[in-house]
Order: structure tokens, then sequence, then C-alpha cells
């Protein structure tokens, strides 16, 4: 882990997406965070320690999916399947499949392995999974705040976690999409999937892949909007938590009471022409009981007294 240290930042952004409006300062205190994504030989360091099943390994009960046809619940995960013809981009089932065992060790399903991938994100995780982990460490998940506030690398208010420039002097910073998404990818920053947590510069806090690669759990229940700026300096809100859990909960399925929470960073998917959320203040809702195939997650430790 490294030190963060603490301070005062714009958090959000007013140029891309509605949900990351408005811009606000937030406070956080110092605070220390892992260097990296939480990689597949952490993860499986911490199953062998504690036999840790995760919610993609564990069949769905019926009682907790009503409305699902009995041949649905199965042990599985949303795993990226590129369609082989141009696809309509308001529906993401397009290109995402809910595949029976795909999991952490089988990343694309029940024939593939981690084998030769020790130093990759671990992906797969349901936020149940993330948590348990960070409790069997003696730590915790990020807030979305101290996330952010990370994520920007002493950058306050730079478009990306390195600068204002995407690819500075063509120079790709992130593992991210490069194509047309999501049929076509033409993998110029050398990786179509997954890549090695230290395979990109780090963030001038020296942390990487903070941006891309896999999307983030933290903490915070997700909320549409983030509140309006304080009036008064003394007014800035000091390391908020997000949300209520009840404001989380999917309006376009109010069937559905499952919280959502926080991701951020983006993933390898994030592209151009469909998802410019390889930024630190894009922010995106995810069921708690769903995991995928560039979903994963690193760790804090708070109290830090001194730097």
């Amino acid at each position: 882990m490294l030190v963060i240290p603490g301070g005062t930042f714009l958090m959000g952004s007013d140029r891309h997406y509605p949900e990351e409006a408005p811009v606000h300062r937030v406070t956080v205190n110092s605070f220390w965070m892992d260097r990296t994504p939480i990689t597949n030989r952490q993860f499986r360091d911490f199953v062998r320690a504690t036999g840790h099943v995760t919610f993609a390994e564990r069949c769905p009960d019926p009682k907790d999916y009503p409305a699902a046809r009995p041949e649905m619940l199965y042990a599985g995960s949303l795993v990226f399947s590129p369609p082989g013809h141009p696809a309509d981009l308001r529906f993401w089932g397009e290109w995402w499949t809910y595949l029976k065992g795909a999991d952490w060790r089988h990343p694309y399903g029940p024939r593939s392995s981690i084998h030769g991938l020790d130093n990759h994100p671990v992906v797969h995780v349901a936020f149940s999974d993330a948590l348990a982990y960070a409790h069997w460490a003696g730590i915790d998940l990020p807030t979305e705040a101290e996330w952010e506030f990370a994520a920007r690398g002493g950058l306050d208010g730079a478009e990306f976690a390195w600068g204002a420039e995407f690819t500075p002097g063509g120079q790709h910073m992130a593992n991210t999409w490069q194509g047309d998404f999501p049929r076509e990818n033409l993998a110029q920053d050398g990786f179509t999937r997954t890549s090695p947590v230290t395979a990109f510069p780090p963030n001038g806090y020296g942390l990487y892949d903070m941006i891309g690669n896999v999307w983030e759990w933290t903490s915070d229940f997700y909320v549409a909007r983030h509140a309006a700026d304080a009036p008064k300096a003394c007014c800035i809100p000091e390391n908020p938590r997000g949300g209520r859990e009840d404001q989380s909960y999917d309006p376009c399925h109010p069937e559905l009471r499952i919280p959502r929470k926080v991701l951020k960073g983006g993933s390898h998917l994030c592209a151009p022409n469909y998802c410019r959320r390889y930024r630190p203040a894009a922010r995106h809702p995810q069921l708690v009981d769903t995991s995928a195939s560039h979903i994963g997650f690193r760790c804090v430790r708070r109290g830090v007294s001194k730097i």
C-alpha cells in the first residue's frame, strides 16, 4: 500500500455524463491504498486461507429471484462476448453473456483458466466478495471520494489521471478499447482483455491501473447525481460516504430491490464510441449481486496519523 495524502479537491465533472455532475469540493483525510488492483495471486491466497466461495460460484436461491426462470438459476457470471456484426449500442445484451461456469478461476467460461495470469486483476467478484477479502485483510474498500481523489494523483481538475490528453505523444496510458466497440478491438495498447496490473505508467501518487483494465468497487451506494457544491469553505463535506441504500435502487426496474454500489475507473472495454469513462470523475452503478469479466477492486486502510 501507498500513503495518499489527504486534501480538498474538485470531485466530479460537468463536461461528460450527467451522473458525474455537478463538480463540487470535497475533503478527504489521508489514507493508505493498494498500489494495484487485487490480483489473481492475492485473491487465491485469500480463498486458500478462508475457503471463501464467490457469489459467481454459488447457485442463486430461487427465493431471492422469484421472477427468474428456473433454467436461468445457475452459478455463473457476465462475460464479454464480442458480436461478429455491428451492434445496436442501446442493447448491452448483444455483447454480454451470463455464462454458466464463469468465475474468478475461469474468467471466460468453464474451459478457461487463470494460468499465467497471476499478475492480472481478479475479476468476477461481486461486492460481497470484495468486502470479504478486505475484512480478511483487516482493511476496507474505498469510498467514492477516496477513490477519485487517489485516481487524480494530485492533478486536481485534470481530465485524465495523467493530465489533459488521453494519449500524450501517442502513448497509451491505460488499458482501454481502440476500435469500433463492441465488434472491433484493434488492441493498439497491446491488450485485448485484462493486462498485468503494472503494464501502464502509475499516476502521481504511484498507483497503477486507476484508469482502465477493470472497473473497481467502492463502498458507496450509487445516487444519480452528486450533491451541489458547499456555499462556504467551512461547509465542504469531509470524507463523504455517498447516498442511502434505498436511493440506489434502479428506477428503471422498481421491482428489483437490489442495492447498487459505485464502480470507478472504467475498464479495458471503455471505448470512444461507447463509454468514455476512462477518467477519474467517471462513475457507474453496479448491482451488488452481479459480477463480470471486467470488474475488480482494490482496498484502503484509514487512520493515517502522520505523513
